[in-house]
């Protein structure tokens, strides 16, 4: 029986790798070894980045509802009480948006947690 060696598989593996390394600087798109150290590393900072995107979506929300509710004098984390207190149940992106696009509605808000509160 006839030896298979692995040239078909290996060419495969390292076509798919400067493909994703397509557009990258010098030889990190030219060269195999550098181009899939460049990918690795470029892929595990995509996954964290994702994770990451969440955060600072959450960090602007928050960052909203605080400013807003600032303008409406109390502060955030007495409001996010209140309104927990009430029984409104809004998440922080959807408070965010109501805090630009309708600052009446906000402010009924800031009332319904300053009275639930006490």
């Amino acid at each position: 029986m006839a030896r298979v060696k692995g040239g078909i598989a290996t060419k495969k593996h390292h076509k798919k790798i400067l493909k994703l390394a397509k557009g990258y600087y010098g030889a990190l798109s030219k060269q195999y070894r550098s181009a899939n150290q460049a990918v690795m590393r470029a892929q595990a900072n995509a996954y964290v980045g994702r994770k990451r995107k969440k955060r600072d979506f959450r960090r602007l929300w928050i960052a909203r509802i605080s400013a807003a509710t600032k303008m409406n004098g109390m502060n955030y984390s007495t409001f996010m009480n209140g309104l927990k207190k009430a029984g409104i149940d809004m998440n922080r992106k959807v408070l965010s948006e109501i805090a630009i696009a309708d600052p009446a509605a906000f402010t009924k808000l800031v009332e319904a947690a300053k009275a639930a509160r006490g």
